[in-house]
């Protein structure tokens, strides 16, 4: 029997796909916003204690949490326990924060990534861990699920949408470092340099779509419509799948819904504020606002 934890939405949006693709059968001990997600893919499930769930499973299956420490628990005690641990990762940066918690570091005896850019990132990460490579059947789920969303067309002004996908930095970095600005900016920051500057993705936009993370409030950023003269809306009560259809730019500082723009087909850009300390995601075809920004100061001084 396989013991699954995760509270996350990145490692529960894989683990759950990969459960239902493979027809596993898995005891379960889920949090935050992992719970409704395999609730919705695999409907009713009996949701046990980390404690009871190591003691009733043959091996433990996990996501990994920036801020939750219940993965971090459930291999702790999976190795007390001498049974093995696997970690589904499901991003491209900060793979060592994810194992440290409480001044203690908590290892699986594997992680299992979903491509070759992860398995060089991984490999280099956690060199005295395996690593193996699990294709992404989140991935897999959403190519299949974006064919079956109808694509709308833009009829307003034949202008732009864009979706910007948002982080709760503020909380990971009081958590993880004592320090709201450990980035060097925070989410509101990142979003009102990305509102100040959308002009250089587009000369003509007919809607901002700002879209909070699972761990945020839906109006956590109501603010933005009236601090700025932009078509902004917040919080739509839409999937990220289908939010990404509709848009033709994605934009965010370094979250995976970026990479669903990309299996999407979409243009996506990373907003990180200058100065800031996030690491950007590795993916080639991921544009940056301030080189565009440079850019564009050149070509104006080229004009002049």
């Amino acid at each position: 029997m396989i013991g699954v934890v995760a509270h996350d939405p990145g490692g529960a949006e894989i683990i759950s796909s990969y459960i239902r693709q493979e027809g596993l059968e898995c005891n379960y001990c889920l949090a935050g916003p992992a719970y409704g997600i395999f609730l919705q893919k695999l409907g009713e499930i009996e949701n046990l204690s980390v404690e009871r769930l190591i003691d009733s499973c043959d091996w433990v299956l996990c996501g990994s949490s920036f801020l939750s420490d219940l993965e971090w628990k459930a291999i702790g005690l999976a190795r007390q326990a001498g049974k093995r641990s696997v970690v589904m990762l499901d991003h491209w940066i900060n793979y060592q924060q994810r194992f440290f918690r409480h001044n203690d570091w908590h290892f699986p005896d594997e992680v299992w990534v979903g491509d070759e850019l992860s398995i060089k990132l991984a490999s280099a990460s956690l060199p005295n861990v395996k690593v193996s490579m699990v294709p992404n059947a989140y991935f897999r789920d959403v190519e299949r699920e974006l064919a079956n969303i109808p694509r709308p067309k833009h009829v307003i002004g034949e202008g732009s949408c864009v979706l910007y996908v948002c982080e709760p930095l503020r909380e990971a970095g009081i958590t993880l470092h004592g320090d709201e600005r450990y980035w060097g900016y925070t989410e509101e920051d990142a979003l009102r340099y990305f509102l100040s500057n959308v002009g250089s993705l587009s000369a003509n936009i007919d809607s901002i779509l700002v879209r909070p993370h699972p761990r945020e409030s839906r109006d956590k950023y109501d603010w933005a419509v009236e601090e700025f003269n932009l078509p902004v809306v917040c919080g739509e009560d839409k999937t990220l799948l289908e939010q990404v259809v509709a848009s033709d730019i994605v934009a965010g500082c370094a979250t995976m819904a970026m990479v669903v723009g990309l299996l999407a087909g979409k243009r996506v850009v990373s907003c990180i504020p200058p100065g800031g300390k996030t690491t950007p995601l590795p993916h080639p075809d991921i544009e940056k606002m301030d080189c565009l920004l440079a850019m564009q100061g050149e070509d104006k001084q080229n004009v002049v």
